[in-house]
């Protein structure tokens, strides 16, 4: 995974083509044998205490921003860290690699959303993160008539939300109508992640845009 991670981050940058070389914090771990090996390239480190080391990174198998915790343990950590400004330069790098929505509200506030993904919450907004329930880029949906579907993000061209019914307008130009389809038994609520042109690289979240399914009114997903 973790050979996977850095292979991914380097496929970004050198699809940028040619230009000014890109780089954020690296992080390396000293091995028993006394070498430097490369744990992330191209991440940004939001906290760092005597027992553990946290970063975000873009990845690419999941087109979202993660947050990713290591526990230093015996071996330790060592961070290049880059200039503030290289960190900006590697979040607008990331808004090009993950889904991109514009997203309007109940109150008709549009925003622009960049890397989303549907996590999930206790409800009311009550709690933290719960954890049990894997965040998705896809919508997990109960069609009219019984049967369930799992749509992902690259197929959806816009969503529709009219209280408690969603219609989901794909790109093949089908349409599907049904509800939310919670993918748990205990109470929850889901909630549209992502980052805006706003987004602070040095925080400790993966985004700053959050909106929960019922308040919103409509969602657009570019064609990419």
């Amino acid at each position: 995974m973790k050979q996977f991670r850095w292979l991914s981050c380097g496929f970004l940058i050198a699809a940028l083509g040619p230009g000014p070389l890109l780089r954020a914090d690296t992080i390396y771990q000293t091995s028993p044998q006394g070498r430097q090996v490369v744990i992330q390239r191209d991440a940004i480190v939001v906290k760092e205490d005597s027992n553990y080391l946290y970063y975000k990174h873009f990845d690419l198998k999941d087109r979202r921003v993660e947050k990713v915790s290591l526990n230093k343990g015996s071996l330790p950590f060592q961070v290049r860290k880059t200039p503030a400004a290289d960190r900006q330069q590697i979040v607008d790098v990331w808004k090009r690699f993950g889904y991109q929505l514009t997203v309007t509200d109940q109150t008709g506030k549009t925003t622009r959303v960049y890397d989303a993904f549907l996590d999930f919450y206790p409800p009311a907004g009550r709690g933290s993160l719960l954890e049990s329930v894997p965040a998705r880029t896809s919508f997990p949906i109960l069609i009219q008539g019984g049967s369930a579907d799992e749509v992902e993000f690259s197929n959806i061209a816009r969503i529709e939300f009219q209280g408690q019914q969603m219609r989901l307008t794909l790109r093949s130009g089908e349409v599907e109508v049904g509800t939310f389809l919670m993918p748990t038994e205990h109470p929850a609520e889901a909630r549209l992640l992502g980052i805006t042109d706003h987004y602070d690289p040095a925080s400790a979240d993966v985004f700053d845009f959050s909106g929960t399914l019922a308040g919103l009114k409509e969602i657009r997903f570019d064609n990419q």
